[in-house]
């Protein structure tokens, strides 16, 4: 009898995922992604790690939350790349870094700064975290196509949400031209490349990255996010169902 693989935290099996993967911190996002597909199926709940499927304009494709911070979320990226993940887009929110991106701005990823604390314990810092540039294209594109513009360049992956005591280098990375920050990406990327899999991240700005000192500072939930959010999560669909695995 064939017993398949079953990977902890996202609990899937080699199969049961479709090449195709939306991912995203929330599981209660997740759902409502997986509801704009058609004919969505849950998959499993396990811990933040939901998982659904469905097809978009006839393509498979499955919807996948990570949770928040680069650890857990590098447990789902590297469960999801071996079920069989092909190309995976991450949709999430950031804090913005530069004038003009602000609160409902859309971010599309290029790459990312290493200060996630996780994968320099994979390989050496030097090693880069970088989007497939096929990914950025299909996303650049899509939004586009929405009639919005976007912001494309490097973000920051930071281990960080809230502020601590110790000096944070934001508005170091913020001086090098660094888009926006954001917690789970850089994991995603490194994790892409070294396995060979298509890698992106499109993101909405819910703030700015240095406002956000502590829990009471945090409200993210304005009209201008929301309608971000949803025009990113559309742009996400239309590009990663147009690109060749």
């Amino acid at each position: 009898m064939d017993h398949k693989t079953i990977y902890p935290c996202v609990r899937l099996a080699e199969g049961e995922l479709a090449e195709r993967v939306i991912t995203c911190g929330d599981p209660a996002r997740a759902e409502k992604i997986a509801e704009l597909l058609e004919n969505p199926v849950c998959l499993q709940r396990n811990r933040e790690f939901h998982s659904f499927s469905g097809t978009w304009k006839g393509v498979p494709i499955s919807v996948v939350s990570h949770g928040v911070g680069a650890g857990g979320a590098a447990i789902a990226f590297e469960s999801m790349i071996k079920i069989g993940a092909k190309i995976i887009i991450r949709v999430g929110t950031c804090g913005g870094m530069q004038d003009g991106i602000d609160a409902g701005s859309i971010v599309v990823a290029t790459g990312a700064c290493r200060d996630d604390g996780v994968t320099e314990r994979m390989l050496p810092i030097g090693y880069p975290a970088v989007c497939d540039y096929n990914a950025v294209l299909a996303l650049d594109k899509a939004v586009k196509e929405l009639g919005i513009k976007c912001e494309k360049g490097i973000i920051m992956t930071n281990a960080l949400f809230y502020a601590g005591l110790t000096e944070s280098n934001v508005k170091l990375y913020a001086k090098a031209g660094v888009k926006a920050m954001e917690n789970e990406a850089a994991p995603l990327f490194v994790l892409g490349s070294r396995y060979g899999i298509k890698t992106g991240c499109i993101l909405t700005v819910d703030a700015k990255a240095f406002e956000l000192i502590g829990p009471e500072g945090y409200v993210p939930d304005t009209e201008k996010v929301k309608t971000g959010l949803e025009n990113s999560i559309v742009a996400a669909l239309n590009a990663i169902s147009s690109m060749a695995l």
